[in-house]
């Protein structure tokens, strides 16, 4: 195939010169089919070395190499094979270790089964021979018990042959056996019996093998075998004793006190009565309750269960928490003492309220309510000329805290009444002669402002005789002043007849017990934290204390009067601002001081799931159908969400009743929350979800709800009168009622004859009879007085001009907007609608 310097080699495989051979092979494949294969055996080269001239440098050497290389790839095989025999010198080593510590491991395991293969040898081997004695001693036992039983047979022989000769004798003898029998032998003989009877069987040899293995029993039992514990014999003792005193029968049942809560489990009764708890479920399937010893049962059921067992029921509850509460308050008042009373201001709004318990502690707080009308409820003492202490009650006297006016009726002793002479009997008055009432506290008529123009207190008390408040004037029991806030007149009367009042009540209390009051007012302070204003009813409130107020609990850590001042102590009638909440509680709460923490948190976690439960309850307890039915009368009912922060507990409470107040059955304003403190963060997120605007009163955003409320686009809102409050939320809710439409009729016109215009459809000939047609007013087609269409006028032509009315008694054409169904007799009414803006009253 290719030219070479030999020749040509046509027709010859490729390889080495002189190096291959070929040959065929033939490769059988399935279904007898096969394959001739030419295979080149490639030989061994052989390199002969040519003899050349020296020099390093020479190509002479082995192959054409120089010596230098030749010398080179000598000392390189030399040091491979070097290092091929210290490997395999390594691997020698290697495997001569192993082999050694298989077999010294083989060694100590051959000997350690050869030592317990000699130990249990051993072992068989003392076994056998401690049962080779027990069966010689019970062969012993036996041939002396034979012996005895035959030497009683010959005596009794013996005895026999005596009697018939000599009786006396013969009974003196057959004593003199019976004394001397052996009695041992026999109980042994009753005890070998069957050891001997098995060693004589065909089993003997299977037990003495097995004798012989050792077991955790017969390592641990003493020689003379397994012993009875302590709790058996101690068993045992007991019954012998109840059978010596003839007590064979059962045992006396132990009746105990099982205290049941609201829910127990099966298993927690059963172990109350120290019944099994198989016991306590059979009992109650056979009172059809299918319950495991995991399931909570009710009382009523384990009261039933508990009695059925014969024991004492002992009903218990979470309440039981407050027990502490209730025991305190229920102690024997002993070490009464005199207490100042307390005196609730009430009245309409702007009747002088203020103005007058200024003129009386000589103080101007009025200047500092805005709008000039009180709007938190505020605690005061105050010192009398003659020396007597009176604490009062200011009251707002605004119709949204109505609430507030409730409580401080609730929480005095006399009640003031403010009318004012040139107003006379206002709602608000009403409201607060009905909360008076209520209360079942004394009334004092205070006519303020006398000295007014137009002042006429004869028709103030003439007023109140309608409200069943009959002054002395008048014949009555109730005490009543002329007073004038603003030039002082009255005012001593007034305490004067405060002091009396106080007297004939004999107001006393202890003041060494623990503290309980009523939470008139409730803030949270940026620097302070939660501030409770607390008016002491019981007790003495000291610093350190620990209280309960509602779902809240604290330790008092300052208190502080109404002049500012910081206390170690607060008594009966004192008003003081608490510091050291862990929250803001509700107005209106009552504050028990109990023994220690742990108390004052447990029953502040009880309180707190009661009214969680309580909330949780409320809303589930709407069924499917009733929620179906609100969604359907929701439909057509809009809403405003707002939400409220405000600076105390009661102007927040008062603002949300006035805000509920407003909703009617269009519109229904909804408090989506409402909390005390500065607007926050989390404030601005929920309005911003729900789509509605922040109302601040008397308290402000902080900084990064500022920046929140800008970017989210959040309306915030800042009120302190809560009249500008109301309107505002009053005049939004009135935007979103629907208007009012009212229809004003303008005209009538009859159809004269009706033509049928290609392109147009039917035009009506119409003659206006009342009033006049306009193009952009409503129609309504009547037939026989009945209405048959409503809708507009899509064509008004005079002649053939399009126009925009027509007037009485002119003819025209009308068409009506996809509407053909007209007929001649026929009338048209035309109206017009306007819409009425629509508010709320």
């Amino acid at each position: 195939m290719t030219d070479t310097k030999d020749g040509d080699r046509k027709g010859k495989t490729l390889g080495v010169r002189g190096g291959t051979e070929t040959s065929q092979v033939r490769q059988s494949f399935s279904h007898g089919r096969s394959k001739s294969v030419t295979v080149e055996h490639k030989r061994k080269r052989v390199v002969v070395p040519k003899v050349g001239g020296g020099g390093g440098k020479s190509r002479g050497g082995i192959g054409g190499l120089s010596d230098t290389e030749v010398e080179r790839r000598r000392k390189a095989l030399a040091a491979a094979k070097a290092q091929e025999a210290d490997r395999q010198q390594k691997e020698r080593e290697a495997a001569q270790a192993r082999e050694d510590e298989l077999s010294r491991l083989r060694a100590e395991k051959e000997a350690a089964e050869r030592a317990e293969k000699e130990r249990e040898i051993a072992e068989q081997r003392a076994a056998a021979e401690a049962e080779q004695k027990a069966a010689q001693e019970a062969e012993a036992a036996a041939a002396a018990e034979r012996a005895a039983v035959k030497a009683e047979k010959s005596s009794a022989a013996r005895a026999k042959e005596t009697a018939s000769v000599d009786p006396a004798a013969a009974q003196a003898q057959a004593a003199r056996a019976e004394a001397g029998r052996p009695t041992g032998p026999k109980k042994t003989m009753d005890k070998a019996g069957p050891e001997e009877k098995r060693g004589r069987g065909g089993k003997s040899g299977d037990d003495r093998r097995r004798s012989g293995k050792l077991t955790i029993a017969s390592a641990t039992a003493d020689e003379g075998g397994r012993q009875r514990s302590l709790a058996a014999m101690k068993r045992r003792q007991e019954r012998e004793k109840r059978k010596m005193m003839g007590q064979g029968g059962e045992r006396e049942k132990i009746v105990r006190d099982v205290q049941v809560p609201d829910a127990i489990t099966v298993q927690e009764l059963a172990n109350r009565m120290a019944e099994r708890v198989a016991a306590v479920v059979k009992t109650l399937m056979q009172n059809g309750i299918m319950a495991t010893q995991n399931q909570t049962i009710d009382a009523e059921t384990a009261m039933l269960i508990v009695e059925e067992f014969g024991h004492k029921v002992v009903r218990v509850s979470e309440s039981d928490v407050e027990d502490a509460i209730t025991q305190t308050s229920s102690e024997d008042e002993v070490n009464l003492q005199p207490r100042p009373p307390v005196v609730t201001i009430m009245g309409h709004v702007d009747h002088g309220k203020t103005s007058l318990l200024d003129a009386i502690r000589k103080t101007n707080v009025v200047s500092g309510e805005a709008g000039g009308i009180t709007q938190h409820i505020g605690a005061y003492q105050v010192k009398t000329p003659d020396g007597a202490v009176i604490s009062f009650l200011d009251t707002p006297g605004h119709a949204a805290f109505t609430s507030m006016r409730a409580r401080g009726a609730h929480v005095t002793d006399i009640v003031v009444l403010v009318v004012a002479a040139d107003d006379s009997v206002m709602p608000q008055t009403i409201e607060a002669i009905n909360h008076a009432k209520a209360a079942g506290v004394p009334v004092i008529v205070a006519i303020n402002k006398i000295d007014k123009p137009g002042a006429d207190p004869s028709k103030v008390r003439t007023q109140l005789l309608n409200h069943e408040i009959v002054v002395e004037e008048m014949g009555g029991e109730v005490l009543d002043v002329e007073v004038s806030a603003l030039s002082g007149k009255g005012l001593d009367t007034l305490l004067e007849n405060i002091a009396l009042q106080a007297e004939l009540l004999d107001l006393t209390a202890n003041p060494d017990r623990p503290a309980e009051g009523a939470v008139i007012e409730a803030q949270l302070d940026v620097g302070r934290g939660p501030v409770a204003t607390v008016l002491v009813q019981k007790g003495t409130l000291r610093r350190g204390d620990i209280f309960v107020v509602g779902e809240q609990w604290g330790r008092v850590r300052a208190l502080i009067n109404d002049k500012g001042e910081r206390v170690d102590e607060a008594g009966p009638s004192v008003p003081v601002e608490v510091l050291g909440l862990n929250g803001t509680p509700e107005a209106g709460d009552v504050l028990n001081v109990v023994e220690n923490e742990g108390k004052a948190r447990e029953i502040s976690s009880y309180r707190e799931r009661l009214a969680r439960d309580k909330r949780a309850a409320a809303g589930s307890a709407t069924t499917l159908d009733q929620l179906l039915a609100k969604a359907k009368a929701d439909q057509n009912v809009k809403e405003l969400p707002v939400l409220v922060k405000s600076d105390v507990q009661g102007s927040a409470e008062a603002i949300v009743q006035a805000l509920e107040k407003i909703s009617t059955d269009e519109v229904r304003v909804r408090v989506l929350h409402s909390g005390v403190g500065a607007i926050t963060e989390t404030d601005v997120t929920l309005a911003e979800a729900s789509g509605a605007p922040i109302i601040g009163f008397n308290v402000r955003a902080n900084a990064p709800a500022r920046e929140s409320a800008n970017q989210k686009g959040v309306e915030i809102r800042y009120y302190s009168i809560i009249y500008d409050l109301v309107d505002d939320v009053k005049k939004a809710a009135s935007g979103l009622l629907s208007p009012e439409i009212k229809e004003r009729f303008i005209g009538y016109a009859e159809i004269r004859q009706v033509f049928k215009i290609t392109g147009v459809g039917k035009v009506a000939g119409c003659m206006v009879t009342e009033g006049v047609a306009r193009r952009s007013a409503g129609v309504r087609l009547l037939r026989d007085n009945v209405v048959i269409h409503e809708g507009k006028l899509k064509t008004l032509k005079r002649f053939k001009d399009e126009v925009k009315e027509v007037q009485v008694s002119q003819e025209c054409g009308m068409a009506f907007e996809n509407y053909e169904d007209i007929r001649e007799g026929d009338v048209i009414e035309i109206f017009e609608t306007e819409q009425i803006v629509r508010t709320l009253a």
